[in-house]
């Protein structure tokens, strides 16, 4: 469960294509992990308001699911979960008013998320919503890369149950080849470079490989310093 919950509080990736400047700041503070939830709610109320500025029909379901998405990983990495779990309920929302919509132009972005708030809210919530909707998360990253076969965040969220699941269901070898090849075969952002680096990391730790996991886990701080989850990682010996 400790592996599953560091894999859910590493994981914030969206597609980049789809990301304009005015939503970086929020997935930043995610990531840089310097700056509490309750810090971060007027900038995630600001965000949702260039959203809707910005924004409508099924382009701004996809972009408040994001929104939900972003508030509810805030939340979780302080462990509060009741908090966590009512964002990501809406994420889920959102993102099924997107697919319910049928317009083509959003249904790679609106599986993948659907897909995501689902992963985290297994972290947060019971374990009978964990048994019951968990399968489900592979199922709908396979939808988005259907539809898009770049998309970094779904290609992750597949290699991930391979580094992540709990003995006997891991496999990290077979785990660090599939996030390798998303180097090479997806598009990324600064984001997904880091969700890619620090999993190769966790796996070579978890095999008390140090000195293979030390250089991907210096990469993943290259990016963000500041993140907490790699520098406890590299810690680790």
């Amino acid at each position: 469960m400790r592996a599953l919950t560091l894999f859910l509080l590493a994981t914030v990736s969206l597609y980049a294509e789809s990301l304009p400047e005015w939503f970086l700041p929020l997935r930043e503070v995610v990531y840089e992990q310097r700056m509490t939830a309750d810090e971060a709610v007027p900038l995630y109320r600001e965000t949702r308001g260039k959203a809707e500025e910005n924004f409508s029909g099924p382009s701004l379901f996809v972009m408040l699911s994001r929104c939900e998405y972003m508030m509810g990983r805030l939340y979780q990495f302080e462990e509060r979960k009741d908090e966590a779990a009512a964002h990501y309920a809406g994420g889920m929302d959102f993102a099924k008013k997107a697919l319910d919509s049928g317009d083509g132009s959003v249904m790679a972005a609106a599986w993948q998320m659907l897909a995501e708030n689902i992963s985290q809210s297994c972290a947060v919530r019971s374990t009978s919503f964990a048994i019951a909707n968990g399968l489900n998360v592979e199922k709908y990253a396979k939808n988005a890369l259907a539809i898009n076969s770049r998309n970094a965040p779904a290609q992750y969220m597949i290699a991930a149950r391979w580094v992540f699941a709990p003995p006997p269901f891991n496999n990290y070898k077979k785990g660090i080849a599939m996030m390798e090849s998303i180097l090479t075969g997806a598009d990324l952002d600064r984001d997904d470079l880091f969700n890619v680096y620090s999993a190769v990391g966790y796996a070579y730790v978890q095999q008390k490989k140090y000195d293979e996991a030390r250089s991907w886990l210096l990469k993943a701080l290259e990016i963000y310093p500041t993140n907490k989850y790699a520098r406890d990682l590299l810690a680790k010996r």
